[in-house]
């Protein structure tokens, strides 16, 4: 009786030294080397802990698996749903779609759809990020640069789907102008006043970078709306529409060289500079870790992005009743209220990022995505409307061009100095309230009897 308790005993003390030792191995391995900790291994770590702790390996019981997956579901609902306040928008997105079922009211429809999809898309750039934590630079910056944008993007395939070519021109237009003069202008603003006593600093090197690609697509919309208007197109109506898809795809080009080049060739001339104005090496927070596993990353980026899709449809739907319901032209719905929801993330971070005096990553965030969107998003719309047979052109008008190219030079002489502060903040704001009431007081001419969303 005696030798098999001895017995169990010495297997007890056998399988709990097995357990203590192994998470002392790991941490001897960290000791030697901290440099080499990843968020991947991390995460590996943290799940072998927790399988540890709940008793989930080897002869694992049933029970006891379907168990962990139901604490890992609640763990991601919680960080993902629960921790974030401006989460509690989200019951509006199936509240406008009941508002469509019952009473159609366009006005509501609209403006509940706009509550609905701002937290989807802060919720979708969230996921991006912690799914880069796993991927890599390179994949990334892929993965930042094809949904960094994504709302816009869906809202512009539905309206491309309508026939509403114009929406989707202005609305693109309104992103970047909404990125280089409210966000931009809101960081700087916020982050002098913070540090009113001193000129901020970042990265002009990179800057100019992104003025120079900024301005490479001010000439692609530029030319064919010139050749439109001072009708010198060698086949009037088709030559306008072919140049618009040759550069649209030479702008795709250059948008995938630009990412090789901040992202691989170049990746030092991107690193944070400190107060003196010099380059500092590395990042500081390589701390951070991914809060969600890869699988769980993915199947929250699919679950939001079908959510905006759904809702983006019934946004799309509502627009020009909307327009009709508030008495406001369809061109100021599209160029400031559509985009100040899409950049509702982008405009947090980035005045969070000045305050802390980390303009670099608020100059990403602005400029980033403004170069996006004007050198992915809007081509990629020209390309996705010639598979469609919708004659979606680079020709965004007279207004809405000269409207584009004055931002852009206004904000490139603004950098040119690699400094900030709060004044050049209050401008860029002042600038974009003077943009928001000239469209507020713009209306395309209806020509021949053609409804507001057409194209010409």
């Amino acid at each position: 009786m005696m030798d098999n308790n001895d017995k169990n005993k010495s297997n007890m003390v056998v399988v709990h030294t097995h357990i203590e030792m192994g998470p002392l191995d790991g941490r001897e391995h960290e000791f030697e080397d901290e440099s080499l900790v990843s968020p991947a291994s991390l995460a590996r770590k943290a799940h072998v802990l927790d399988s540890v702790q709940h008793g989930s390996f080897g002869e694992g019981d049933e029970s006891l698996t379907l168990g962990h997956m139901m604490r890992r579901l609640l763990r991601s609902m919680k960080i993902v749903i629960f921790s974030n306040k401006l989460n509690l928008l989200m019951p509006f997105g199936p509240l406008a779609i009941a508002i469509h079922k019952t009473t159609g009211h366009h006005g509501w429809v609209f403006f509940l759809s706009l509550l609905g999809i701002t937290p989807l898309a802060e919720r979708l750039g969230y996921t991006t990020e912690q799914l880069a934590f796993f991927t890599g630079a390179m994949i990334g910056g892929l993965l930042n640069a094809t949904f960094g944008n994504m709302t816009e993007l869906i809202i512009s395939i539905y309206a491309l789907k309508h026939g509403m070519l114009r929406v989707v021109q202005q609305s693109l237009l309104g992103s970047i102008l909404s990125n280089m003069l409210l966000v931009l202008g809101c960081a700087f603003f916020c982050g002098g006043i913070t540090y009113v006593k001193k000129d901020q600093v970042f990265n002009k090197a990179a800057a100019i970078v992104n003025s120079g690609l900024l301005l490479m697509a001010v000439m692609g919309l530029l030319f064919p709306a010139v050749l439109h208007y001072t009708h010198t197109e060698v086949h009037f109506g088709k030559s306008e529409l072919a140049l618009s898809r040759f550069s649209s795809c030479v702008m795709l080009v250059a948008y995938a060289c630009y990412l090789v080049f901040q992202l691989k060739s170049h990746r030092n001339l991107y690193d944070p500079v400190n107060e003196g104005g010099s380059q500092m090496e590395g990042n500081t927070d390589d701390d951070e870790v991914a809060e969600i596993s890869f699988w769980e990353a993915m199947i929250w980026l699919t679950f939001f992005t079908v959510w905006i899709a759904v809702l983006s449809e019934y946004l799309v739907d509502a627009i020009q009743g909307a327009s009709v319901a508030w008495k406001m032209p369809v061109s100021f719905i599209s160029v400031i209220l559509l985009p100040i929801v899409g950049n509702a993330a982008e405009h947090a971070s980035a005045i969070m990022f000045a305050m802390k005096d980390k303009l670099d990553i608020s100059l990403g965030v602005a400029i980033g995505s403004s170069t996006q969107i004007s050198m992915f998003g809007i081509p990629i719309c020209v390309v996705i409307g010639w598979m469609m047979g919708r004659p979606m052109d680079l020709n965004f008008h007279l207004f809405e061009t000269a409207s584009l190219l004055i931002t852009v030079l206004v904000v490139a002489f603004l950098l040119q100095e690699g400094t900030s502060n709060y004044f050049k903040g209050l401008m860029l704001i002042l600038c974009y309230l003077i943009v928001a009431a000239s469209f507020f007081v713009h209306v395309d001419p209806i020509v021949g009897g053609k409804c507001i969303g057409s194209n010409h």
